[in-house]
């Protein structure tokens, strides 16, 4: 049925639901099951304006990436914990529902699976969730959990 199934992962609860959710059906289609870590990129602009004024503000973006990494590890080794079948972590910059619907195109990827209430900030309040967006503009079926 599916072929290739694809957990955006934040670190949230939700986005753990998610990924439990798309191991059972990764057991069940034998789909292959990528993992996706989103970060955004932090701009000279958005660091000009920051309250902490680091010496070298390419450290942010440098922690950012980081922090993803890690969020992308713990999702992979959680899914494998789970049971799941080689499992692949990827990480990329951006925003988070166009990167997200772009990745998805890339791999052709056949469903998304993704956790209704991730870490947004106040943004995703004000002009909707990621889960909504990615909804929206996504070619495959979207599974909100």
């Amino acid at each position: 049925m599916f072929k290739r199934i694809l957990v955006p992962m934040d670190g949230s609860i939700g986005a753990t639901k998610a990924l439990d959710m798309a191991v059972q059906m990764q057991k069940s289609t034998g789909a292959e099951l990528l993992l996706l870590t989103v970060y955004r990129h932090h701009s000279l602009l958005e660091a000009s304006t920051s309250m902490v004024r680091p010496a070298d503000p390419g450290n942010i973006d440098q922690a950012l990436r980081d922090h993803a990494k890690e969020v992308a590890d713990t999702a992979k080794k959680h899914a494998v914990e789970q049971g799941a079948n080689a499992p692949r972590a990827f990480v990329k910059s951006g925003q988070p529902a166009r990167t997200i619907v772009r990745f998805s195109k890339d791999r052709e990827v056949d469903l998304i699976v993704l956790g209704s209430r991730g870490l947004g900030d106040l943004e995703g309040y004000l002009l909707g969730s990621v889960s909504h967006k990615v909804t929206s503009l996504a070619d495959c079926p979207v599974m909100v959990v």
